[in-house]
């Protein structure tokens, strides 16, 4: 049995940074889904609610975020460069989202507080909240798919690449994946302050999101038979109990959710978008960016791996500790017990 090299156990740590964005920061894209889709009665309700859920801590998970490019940067200069130079316009336009909803959340919430003002900056934060997962998930699809070739110098992809069905599709399911981990998320948030209504208003939405995602899911997987074949025989080959895994995570979840207990739903939630992740980073071994650029090959320096690695495990031990006191302080010390039933 081989011992993972050095490259490897840098990319897993990365890994680790960007499935936590994903649970994490996906939900508070999600908010903004939802924020977008706030009607009827309870609309103001809905408003407040996403704004209190928020509040103290949508920066923070862009920890990982920040995290994330560093560390690709610095480990992985190569695939970093050749990703940034063809799937620029989609990141590009990904990051004026990020930028675009963070402003307008900061602005809707500590900014003038009259109406037209208020409506402009919630309109802007909804929108963004949606382009941004979606193109997000559009150069996943990109790079899984096994159509960015490296023949010379890199040139920026004007849509080939990352607008095939297989990216639209995978595309469609990161929004659907953020408005369930929103959804489940808020079911706690409206339990916690004791506002049953929308507990079951979201509980409803988190279920139909999820049936969507699943379906969005099988649609990906289908056609990544077609256009990401390196993806598909990764998956049949060895990470087929992942997907598998998957799955029955995702029916729990649903089961779960639908009988109420939702702090339970929150953590197979994150759970299946850590398995989901995990399969797709499995399933392209030994590759980075396939089919041209493996991961010993687009490493850095054993010397430069070596020193990224001791920062990290660093900054770790000061890092989490402080996100876990931030999230006990602020959500869990008050939440609803793990194995507690929400009211109907």
């Amino acid at each position: 049995m081989h011992l993972p090299t050095l490259p490897y156990i840098l990319l897993a740590v990365i890994w680790f940074a960007l499935i936590a964005y994903a649970a994490f920061g996906g939900a508070d894209f999600g908010a903004g889904i939802w924020n977008l889709l706030a009607t009827g009665p309870l609309a103001r309700e809905q408003h407040d609610l996403i704004d209190h859920a928020l509040g103290p801590v949508w920066e923070t998970n862009h920890v990982w975020l920040v995290f994330l490019v560093v560390g690709l940067f610095s480990c992985f200069p190569v695939p970093f460069s050749i990703i940034a130079v063809v799937l620029f316009i989609p990141l590009t336009l990904a990051l004026l989202g990020t930028v675009l909803r963070g402003s307008a959340f900061v602005f809707r919430t500590h900014g003038l507080k009259s109406r037209p003002v208020m409506n402009t900056w919630t309109r802007i934060f909804s929108i963004s909240s949606v382009l941004t997962p979606f193109f997000l998930g559009l150069c996943a699809a990109a790079v899984a798919g096994g159509q960015i070739h490296v023949k010379g110098e890199p040139m920026t992809d004007l849509g080939p690449l990352w607008l095939t069905p297989f990216a639209l599709a995978i595309g469609c399911m990161a929004l659907g994946l953020c408005a369930t981990l929103a959804a489940i998320y808020l079911t706690v948030e409206a339990t916690n302050e004791k506002q049953t209504e929308l507990a079951e208003l979201y509980r409803w939405r988190g279920l139909v999101a999820g049936a969507i995602t699943a379906v969005l899911g099988a649609i990906g997987l289908g056609l990544s038979s077609i256009y990401a074949p390196l993806l598909w025989h990764g998956m049949l080959d060895h990470t087929l109990p992942l997907v598998i895994a998957t799955m029955i995570i995702g029916v729990i979840t649903a089961v779960t959710l639908y009988l109420r207990y939702y702090r339970l739903a929150r953590i197979f939630i994150v759970g299946e978008t850590a398995f989901l992740l995990g399969s797709w980073g499995v399933s392209q071994i030994p590759y980075l960016i396939p089919p041209d650029i493996t991961v010993d090959a687009g490493a850095s320096s054993s010397d430069n791996l070596l020193l990224m690695l001791i920062g990290i495990i660093i900054g770790m031990a000061i890092v989490l500790p402080s996100i876990y006191f931030l999230f006990y302080i602020l959500k869990l010390k008050n939440s609803m017990g793990l194995l507690e039933k929400a009211p109907e």
